[in-house]
């Protein structure tokens, strides 16, 4: 069965993301078309870009880089859960992702943002160029939440009820999309 990885893209203390990947990993639970793994970018202990070879190779020198590129290699697709940082991504996820090449290509990739002003559109659009550039297909829909009305006091997350059906149109383009990549990731 097609799995994917619900990532969490932030390690900073406090932060308010593992109660949205507990969403979506709650709300996935009821679809019977994929299983569905929460991948914390924080239990994998990256140091910055550290391998002395290009990604692109697969010829990692380190444990840290070949335990996070076993991990994203076993899965068939995303949905990156990332916060708004400055207008873009947090350093954590950028780096997390550039480690590696070869695991990300050819899978679908769905985004959960949140922030201030505009709900993480901002670091969605930058995340979703930085997922072309490692082969990675964006998939149409994504969910932008607001720290001003889906969380209480800017810490409990309540989403309103619209982001539900939002959340399952972006799944359900993500299984699909993975599902077409298939034969290029088994070829």
């Amino acid at each position: 069965m097609t799995t994917i990885g619900i990532i969490l893209g932030t390690t900073r203390p406090g932060r308010v993301g593992p109660q949205i990947a507990e969403w979506i990993a709650k709300t996935a639970s009821t679809r019977e078309d994929a299983d569905f793994e929460l991948v914390d970018i924080a239990d994998y202990n990256l140091p910055l870009f550290d391998e002395p070879r290009s990604p692109r190779m697969g010829n990692y020198e380190h444990d840290h880089t070949r335990a996070w590129a076993a991990k994203i290699a076993e899965l068939d697709g995303f949905v990156f859960v990332t916060p708004e940082y400055n207008r873009s991504i947090p350093a954590a996820l950028k780096n997390a992702i550039d480690f590696i090449y070869n695991e990300w290509n050819h899978k679908a990739a769905g985004f959960v943002g949140y922030g201030s002003n505009v709900s993480g559109a901002r670091a969605i659009d930058h995340l979703r160029h930085i997922a072309g550039a490692v082969q990675l297909a964006a998939v149409h829909t994504q969910v932008h939440l607001s720290l001003q009305t889906d969380f209480e006091e800017f810490a409990t997350f309540t989403p309103a009820e619209r982001h539900e059906t939002a959340l399952q149109h972006m799944l359900t383009e993500v299984i699909r999309t993975t599902e077409a990549f298939a034969p290029l990731r088994h070829a």
